[in-house]
């Protein structure tokens, strides 16, 4: 009975820094009714998209599909009850749009040529961490998991979007220039590397090299640049959020605001934890360690997550 409760608390505190986050946003001045609008449709659209799915065939890559169409709705949100300067709300309403068709027509093409017929690898070892932890019932397990996601796109997701679209300052600052260019960069940096990597297994196929190690062009100085790219994306959502968050500390209460900077900080701890140990560069490199030989050579010789070459 124990051992029962405290895999209960363990997984209730998980849910607990959205929950505050939440808080936050919805009982500021401003940002009631985008808060709750958001959450509604975001609730919606993971029932509908995910959480169904998920149930029947008892796969999560679902996933992969609902968060990007997630950020869709952030930005449309954001075009249609932005009350800030329109220039600046169409630039972060634009971002979210764009990211997250680009993830979400994606993840549909993988969907229609049945590669979501298998649960993705990542995934999968997701349940490997389930099962180290005690959580033995999967169906309750992938709608926990599910959920995480559609909460992050309710709170720390979507708190960039939304104080840069009711920020009615009519100039863009140096920081949110800096942003939006560095948001730009990055995001460009990760279709490079997304397309390298294509590029490179393609080759192979038809090359019949099986179980290559793709060490070329943005790869070599990385063994993840896509996730660090995807990583400094939201980074760079953060720099440009901050004059917004700067204008609105002035009518928000002081804990508001305190609860804002935090959240808005820890949207880039969130973000890295994601990338490199829940469903990003740890799960694919545990397998890419079974199924390609020379990976080890290759992780020996390359930064995991941050650019460098170690030797």
């Amino acid at each position: 009975m124990k051992t029962f409760f405290n895999k209960i608390v363990k997984r209730i505190l998980t849910y607990m820094s959205f929950l505050i986050c939440f808080i936050i946003i919805y009982y500021s001045d401003t940002f009631t009714f985008f808060v709750s609008l958001n959450g509604f449709l975001q609730i919606l659209l993971f029932i509908l998209v995910v959480c169904i799915p998920a149930y029947i065939t008892k796969r999560m890559s679902y996933v992969d599909i609902g968060w990007p169409f997630g950020l869709v709705i952030i930005g449309i949100l954001v075009l249609l009850l932005g009350e800030g300067y329109w220039l600046r709300k169409y630039i972060i309403g634009g971002m979210y749009l764009f990211a997250g068709l680009r993830m979400g027509i994606g993840s549909l093409i993988l969907l229609i040529k049945g590669h979501l017929n298998t649960e993705l690898s990542r995934y999968k070892y997701q349940r490997k961490r389930w099962k180290k932890s005690g959580f033995t019932n999967i169906d309750i397990s992938l709608q926990y998991e599910i959920m995480l996601q559609c909460f992050a796109n309710i709170t720390f997701l979507s708190i960039p979007a939304i104080l840069q679209a009711f920020n009615p300052q009519e100039y863009l600052s140096v920081l949110e220039i800096l942003g939006y260019s560095f948001w730009l960069l990055f995001f460009v940096m990760e279709h490079i590397a997304d397309i390298q990597k294509q590029k490179f297994l393609k080759k192979a196929f038809l090359e019949k090299r099986k179980k290559q190690v793709c060490n070329i062009g943005l790869w070599k100085y990385s063994r993840h640049p896509n996730y660090f790219a995807e990583w400094m994306v939201w980074n760079s959502l953060i720099l440009s959020s901050l004059p917004s968050f700067f204008y609105f500390q002035i009518s928000e209460s002081n804990l508001i605001s305190l609860g804002l900077l935090i959240s808005i900080f820890y949207l880039s701890i969130i973000m890295y934890n994601t990338l490199v140990y829940y469903t990003g560069a740890i799960p694919s490199e545990y397998y890419s360690l079974k199924k390609r030989p020379d990976y080890k050579k290759y992780k020996q010789k390359t930064n995991m997550f941050f650019f460098g070459i170690n030797q």
